[in-house]
């Protein structure tokens, strides 16, 4: 008679956290940093169509890296859940610590009850009226959430980019800075060559406090954020063609 084949509950997760971590540093990285009247998101991504970074509510956006149709499936849940609560009850009752805390909950149980960990690494940001009252909330494959401040780099080389900000970020800086900051971080850490990355292999957008109305998210694209990027002090190499596919290993079709 044959002995059943054990594996420990430690190896289990041990494994598990292994696969998830190798799925998400194949792709590509995404930055999140303060600036003086917000918050901006900066990811290397060819795509027009397939985002990384959303709006989720008024004052609130997610950034994700990883599998693609996985962190889709959040962001549309973390929608769906902004939008109800704020329904129900008052549209300042819609917190990013609140979708964090969701979103941790989520994360945690498909972590330890499924057989295969969502890869993906998320953050969730809400602009204050102030800076001060910004928040970013950076949430891994396993449910765990850090609260973070200044910066935040996930996916890719996020060890080296992090390291790299962690010398280079000064708070309060204008919005042009703060852009260029994170793509000269990107482009001479986020990949085994320095390289210098054209507008259209960005994905930028941001939440502006200074924003009239209630919605202060909006993506920069085009001769804005070119502009953008020159203002910063950028000298920007000429724009690459699109390309066609952008699927990774992984099954993530954005990085």
């Amino acid at each position: 008679m044959s002995m059943p084949f054990y594996v420990s509950p430690e190896q289990i997760i041990k494994d598990k956290a292994d696969y998830a971590r190798k799925g998400i540093a194949r792709g590509r990285s995404v930055v999140v940093v303060q600036y003086a009247d917000g918050i901006a998101f900066v990811a290397e991504n060819p795509s027009k169509a397939l985002h990384k970074v959303s709006e989720i509510y008024d004052r609130i956006a997610f950034a994700a890296v990883g599998k693609y149709n996985e962190f889709e499936n959040l962001r549309v849940a973390g929608v769906r859940l902004a939008d109800m609560r704020g329904y129900s009850y008052d549209r300042r009752d819609v917190t990013g610590r609140g979708l964090a805390n969701a979103y941790a909950q989520t994360l945690g149980t498909i972590f330890t009850e499924t057989s295969k960990p969502y890869e993906v690494e998320i953050v969730v940001a809400e602009v204050g009226d102030h800076a001060d009252d910004d928040q970013m909330y950076r949430l891994t494959f396993d449910g765990s959430v850090a609260d973070e401040h200044g910066f935040v780099a996930m996916g890719g080389q996020s060890d080296a980019i992090a390291s790299e900000l962690e010398d280079r970020y000064t708070d309060g800086a204008s919005l042009a800075a703060g852009v260029a900051l994170a793509v000269r971080v990107l482009g001479e850490k986020g990949a085994s060559e320095p390289r210098d990355l054209a507008a259209a292999q960005l994905e930028v957008a941001v939440l502006d406090r200074m924003r009239p109305g209630s919605r202060k998210f909006r993506r920069l694209t085009g001769e804005r954020l070119t502009g953008l990027l020159r203002e910063g002090g950028l000298e920007l190499p000429d724009e690459a063609p699109q390309r066609r596919g952008t699927a990774e290993s992984g099954g993530d079709a954005t990085g």
